[in-house]
């Protein structure tokens, strides 16, 4: 018989698998020390699978574009912490403990004291699975600066180390000569170029911190020094009430009664509703943006309209929408649950529709309702959806099965053929690692969402387990294999499963529900430079995520 050798792929994809069995067997031991055995197996097989996020994780140079990626996604902070607890919500939100939300991940942090951090969870295992990549990066980085300062076993560095050093524990203020100083000092042990740290200097500062990125990495190095001189280890705990409630939609439930409660206080509950999961401002602004800019509508045509809203100096421009929106329907829900997913909810009874770009098109009909959720993360996209589609409690005590007409998805993905900005239609998700695939019928086409200046793409989505840690190897397998799968996001198949599992099997919702699902491409992880890592979609971003959710309100009305 012929030898079949293992491709790249399948090397990639047995990696995975090795990695998150490997979590979850941590989780449930309760702790780790990621320096340790486990830590070990966790960092070998990110090695060897070299996510195209991380960059250049296998080399000796130190990944600047990783690091930033998972450093906005990690408490501020972190790097300083050698313990690190994953707990769930535990009471910290009422203590004298500041709250630290990390720039582009909606987390509650604490920092308990000088060498501990505590992050909490409560949108799932994707938010573990994701915590755990992001810091096995990190301590992989961490290694490379330790073992390029260190000249012995006595605990002597480098002259640049304590340059830098010197800097960041005085907290001195710096010209910029001193900065270019320390920039080329930098050069000698993080092994990139000057010009490539003057970008990240830039990248990584900002005005509360503008030498947040010498201070990173200096604590990266020194708490990585302290393990290898004095063997002060890192340890990484997951606390027992997290492990007691992991995976029992405990913030789920919660945040789905909290809709449901609203939608019976203002007497919608019987209406026809419409769920869409999309962000907190393109359903609004293009419900009432025309209502009330209209001055600013006649000489902003289309999404230059939108593309003004969103300007950073337009901030009364948004509040006058949010008011106005108050006053015409629109019930914004804080959450307060955990989940940190808000919602609106629009009463389109309340609005009227000649004053903007929609028309009913069924008139003796109710008046549909409109339920917009954030974004999820992950699997709490199943834990949230399916906690909404259940049968509603009334005061009364009677149970009441809400009326569903359909679940729409607008959210941003990886692209595996067009460009950062292109869309893709979905006609299945496929869930990866496991044979679970959900073909549907998408109401959404490429015909729908025609547009000059975007291309528009409809096949396959593969539903990931982290994006994080995904390769060229299984992206180039995924997109030129029989699967032909166009992109890549997280959340897809959690959302149809829990459909699915509503309409065709419990009953819960009318089994004939629309979908409609759509992406627009935040990154292209085949390309060189377009991974989420290069940095986000600026005003590109705009026109399609407008056009989507134009198409789905059309369709809803």
């Amino acid at each position: 018989m012929k030898k079949i050798k293992r491709t790249r792929a399948q090397i990639s994809t047995n990696a995975i698998e090795r990695i998150y069995i490997t979590m979850r067997h941590l989780f449930i031991r309760g702790f780790y020390k990621p320096m340790g055995v486990s830590g070990n197996t966790l960092i070998n097989e990110l090695l060897i699978l070299q996510p195209e996020i991380y960059g250049s994780i296998a080399d000796e140079a130190t990944e600047l574009d990783g690091l930033l990626y998972i450093i906005d996604r990690l408490p501020e902070g972190i790097a300083e912490c050698r313990f690190i607890s994953l707990t769930a919500d535990e009471g910290l939100g009422e203590s004298h403990f500041k709250k630290i939300v990390p720039a582009k991940r909606r987390r509650n942090c604490y920092r308990i004291d000088r060498d501990q951090m505590n992050i909490e969870i409560t949108r799932g295992r994707s938010d573990i699975y994701d915590i755990l990549t992001h810091l096995t990066f990190m301590f992989v980085e961490a290694n490379k600066i330790a073992k390029k300062v260190l000249i012995n076993d006595d605990g002597h560095t480098i002259r640049e180390w304590k340059h830098l050093e010197e800097v960041v524990l005085t907290n001195k203020k710096i010209d910029n000569n001193q900065r270019e100083v320390l920039l080329a000092h930098l050069s000698t042990f993080l092994g990139r170029s000057y010009e490539e740290l003057q970008k990240a200097d830039s990248n990584f500062g900002n005005k509360q911190s503008p030498n947040r990125f010498f201070q990173v990495i200096y604590w990266m190095g020194k708490l990585a020094l302290d393990e290898i001189i004095e063997d002060k280890k890192h340890e990484i705990t997951f606390s027992p009430i997290l492990r007691e409630r992991i995976g029992h939609h405990i913030s789920g439930e919660s945040w789905a009664i909290n809709i449901k409660n609203e939608l019976e206080k203002r007497g919608l509950i019987d209406r026809p509703i419409h769920i869409i999961s999309a962000n907190m401002h393109s359903v609004m602004n293009s419900i009432y943006a025309p209502m009330f800019l209209s001055e600013e509508a006649k000489t902003h045509s289309g999404t230059a309209l939108f593309e003004l809203i969103g300007n950073e100096q337009n901030n009364n421009l948004r509040k006058i929408i949010k008011k106005g929106a108050g006053k015409k329907g629109l019930t914004f829900i804080k959450d307060s649950t955990g989940a940190n997913i808000d919602v609106q909810i629009i009463d389109t009874e309340k609005i009227d529709l000649s004053k903007t770009s929609f028309k009913i098109n069924n008139s003796k009909g109710e008046r549909p309702v409109i339920i917009v959720m954030d974004y999820a993360f992950g699997e709490q996209a199943y834990e949230t959806l399916d906690e909404l589609l259940k049968p509603y409690e009334l005061s009364s005590g009677e149970k009441r099965h809400l009326n569903v007409e359909s679940v729409s998805v607008m959210g941003k993905a990886g692209i595996l053929e067009g460009g950062k900005g292109d869309i893709m239609i979905p006609s299945s998700h496929i869930f990866e690692g496991t044979a679970d695939n959900y073909p549907f019928t998408n109401e959404l086409s490429a015909n729908d969402l025609k547009d000059e200046e975007l291309n528009v793409f409809e096949g396959a989505m593969i539903t990931v387990l982290g994006t994080s840690l995904q390769n060229r190897d299984i992206l180039e397998f995924f997109y030129n294999s029989t699967w032909r799968v166009i992109g890549l996001e997280m959340e897809g198949a959690h959302y149809q499963k829990a459909v699915q599992s509503a309409s065709k099997i419990r009953g819960n919702i009318k089994k004939d529900i629309k979908v409609r699902y759509a992406y627009y491409a935040s990154d292209n992880p085949l390309e060189t430079g377009s991974t989420l890592a290069s940095g986000g979609l600026g005003t590109s971003g705009v026109r399609p995520t407008y056009l989507i959710t134009q198409k789905i309100l059309e369709q809803i009305f």
